[in-house]
């Protein structure tokens, strides 16, 4: 594997021509359409939470006449044939279709790149000068050159950052340009003198990175933005030991520059730790602001030696060791051991191999019938790119290196470190839900402590997002939002667990279950219900049916009358309406209800089409009665309400009662047109026949 973060790839592995492994990793990046690989799973991929994404970019290997270059900002792969004369293809992992195009062979190409949205090429081939070519429709196809400005320097590489802005890094500082592809020429916008070894790019931030002096280890950050290039702090690496001699002891392969939530760090892979009494390589964070000084922050132990290379993926750091074949991540937002200045941090989880990855084999379908190629992962013919590209060189694949969440679960034990590691990951909510619904059911039921633990790291972030959602909202409807352009609206990530995602995946089905004892539930269901209190969100109703249908279910009604009596479960008309169904079961909830709808001064007939409206006819028929309004209510909506529920004897029960109604109030059980429920009582004649009708009483 390429050593630690290489920016330009290293030599080619024996036998392959050189530029092969920039070859491949251009083709890599290109995109594969010679179908998907696979990852393997079962008892070789157990445990494995680092994958291979399942389509790879695939390109043709680098070869004498065919040059592959790879380009970090745009992410493309570009193979050069014969110096562009016999053609170049562009392939982009996101870009399904390839660029194809020719170019003039004017001599050997050391670098290509488009600018950000593919509309000019820039080609670097001598050592003095770029050339360019406009892509944009009804434009000539005719190449234009600029020169570096400094006198006697040299290009190390250029970087593009926009569509019409580059920057030409030299060994003797930086050149910031505006290219006008109306006049096929180049504005200079901005120059900067300074010695460089080498430099670096991050295009997520915009940042290029120069080492100076003469051990290379004083780093000058710029920082460019819709035309304008700044200056930021510049800062010394701490090397391992002082320097035997005065030459270049800081490597460009020994850096990186990656953003970690949303943070810019420049990642220094130290192979030797500057304490004696500690053994093995190290990673060490400095972290690199838009304005005020760098800081080192953090240092990843490895507890080891060897070639290493990294990646970030999901905000995690992942590091490759070669000769182990195995990998670690960080999560640098996890507890560590904070010395003052700097927090030390273990790796998250035991290391662990890549998952094994086949490659499909390519060619007519008769051929392809053979099995596919196990892929030699970690390969010395790997190039790691930032922030999470792998390229083999050797085969010709470019790869986007993932996280698997559902190993993490079985590697975590400690559930409260699980989710502090689960809720910062992009693709989480139904790996937390899974392991929510395991904490319930045997054979790994947790304490309620501990699921107290997790329901509270949950209503924690859930409470975040609220509260955002709500100054937001209150922004707006105060029209300080116009003064404020910036203003985004939350975003809601996966690590929202909200109390409709816990009902439906999580509670409802575990109370369901019947599995775990009556009184372990309850307590569940009340813990959730606490830490939602505590974080004071509001709790909704479906929450407190539950409770009440699983202690109406246990014939708990002791418990249900403590709660109610005690407000542990908050009123609410759905509750209300819940409580009066319960009446045939417990006659005390038919009060305890009313009592409820009083405090909650809910509108009399509100209640009616509330119980109508869930099936309960008697209750709200039994409600009216209560309130003596039965003598003025709609037959015709009570009938409605008693067929649909699709009960005979429900639909004759209320029937019967208006027939009385009827005879009591105007001394005939039969309806009047006015009532409009004639279609009713050709359905009861059907159902129980015509005489079945009470006739009317005379006295």
């Amino acid at each position: 594997m390429a050593a630690a973060m290489s920016r330009e790839p290293p030599g080619p592995p024996e036998g392959e021509a050189p530029g092969a492994t920039a070859a491949a990793a251009a083709a890599a990046a290109a995109g594969g359409e010679e179908g998907e690989g696979r990852a393997r799973g079962g008892a070789e991929g157990g445990g494995c939470y680092l994958a291979l994404c399942a389509r790879p970019v695939h390109f043709e290997k680098a070869n004498p006449v065919n040059c592959v270059f790879f380009d970090e900002a745009n992410k493309q792969v570009f193979a050069v044939r014969s110096g562009g004369a016999t053609g170049v293809v562009v392939k982009g992992l996101e870009d399904r279709n390839p660029i194809s195009f020719r170019m003039e062979d004017k001599g050997e190409v050391k670098c290509i790149k488009f600018s950000l949205g593919n509309k000019i090429l820039a080609v670097q081939r001598t050592l003095k000068s770029v050339d360019f070519l406009n892509f944009i429709p009804d434009s000539p196809q005719l190449e234009y050159t600029q020169e570096c400005k400094t006198k006697n320097a040299n290009i190390l590489g250029f970087c593009w950052t926009s569509s019409t802005e580059i920057v030409f890094i030299t060994d003797q500082g930086i050149e910031f340009y505006q290219v006008l592809p109306e006049k096929r020429s180049l504005k200079l916008l901005k120059n900067q003198s300074i010695n460089v070894n080498w430099y670096m790019y991050c295009p997520e931030s915009s940042v290029i990175l120069l080492s100076t002096t003469v051990l290379g280890n004083v780093l000058q950050p710029f920082y460019f933005k819709s035309g304008t290039m700044s200056k930021l702090s510049k800062f010394e690496i701490e090397l391992p030991a002082a320097p035997k001699s005065s030459k270049l002891s800081l490597s460009e392969r020994d850096i990186a520059m990656a953003t970690i939530y949303g943070q810019l760090y420049v990642l220094y892979l130290r192979h030797h730790s500057r304490t004696s009494n500690s053994t093995g390589a190290e990673v060490v964070l400095y972290h690199l602001p838009r304005e005020g000084t760098c800081k080192k922050t953090h240092i990843l132990k490895l507890n080891r030696t060897g070639k290493f290379a990294l990646n970030v993926v999901d905000n995690l750091v992942v590091v490759h060791h070669q000769d182990t074949e195995t990998s670690v991540i960080f999560d640098i937002k996890l507890k560590g051991e904070f010395d003052g200045s700097t927090t030390i941090h273990q790796f998250v989880l035991p290391p662990r191999s890549i998952q094994p990855y086949q490659i499909p084999v390519a060619g007519p379908a008769s051929v392809t019938s053979q099995a596919p190629v196990p892929c030699k992962l970690y390969s010395s013919s790997w190039i790691v790119f930032q922030p999470d590209i792998i390229i083999s060189a050797s085969e010709g694949y470019l790869w986007s290196l993932q996280v698997k969440l559902e190993p993490v679960v079985n590697l975590l034990l400690d559930k409260g470190k699980l989710m502090d590691f689960l809720l910062q990951r992009k693709e989480c909510k139904m790996v937390i839900l899974s392991v929510c619904s395991q904490m319930l059911s045997e054979p790994e039921r947790g304490s309620l402590s501990v699921i107290a633990t997790v329901f509270d790291k949950l209503n924690h972030e859930y409470k975040k997002y609220l509260e955002a959602e709500q100054s937001y909202t209150m922004v707006v409807e105060t029209g300080l939002s116009r003064s404020n352009p910036l203003l985004k609206r939350p975003v809601r990530t996966q690590a929202v667990i909200d109390q409709s995602d816990m009902y439906t995946h999580v509670l409802s089905v575990f109370t369901e279950k019947k599995e775990a004892p009556h009184k372990f539930t309850i307590a569940v269901l009340m813990e959730y219900i606490r830490s939602l209190n505590q974080f004071q969100i509001a709790v909704q109703h479906y929450l407190y049916e539950l409770v009440i249908k699983t202690l109406v279910q246990h014939n708990l009604f002791y418990m249900l009358h403590q709660f109610l009596q005690y407000h542990v479960l908050s009123d609410s008309k759905p509750l209300a309406c819940l409580l009066l169904s319960l009446e045939s079961i417990y006659p005390p909830a038919h009060q305890l209800s009313l009592d409820m709808l009083k405090r909650l001064s809910t509108a009399n007939d509100e209640i009616v089409e509330v119980l109508l409206s869930k099936h309960q006819v008697l209750a709200a028929l039994r409600f009216i009665r209560g309130i003596g309004g039965h003598d003025s209510i709609s037959a015709r909506k009570f009938l409605d309400a008693a067929k649909q529920a699709e009960d005979e004897m429900l639909f004759y029960t209320i029937f019967r009662f208006f027939e009385q109604r009827n005879q009591r109030l105007r001394g005939n059980p039969s309806f009047t047109p006015g009532e409009h429920c004639e279609e009713h009582v050709t359905f009861f004649k059907q159902v129980f026949g015509e005489q079945a009708l009470m006739k009317p009483t005379t006295f």
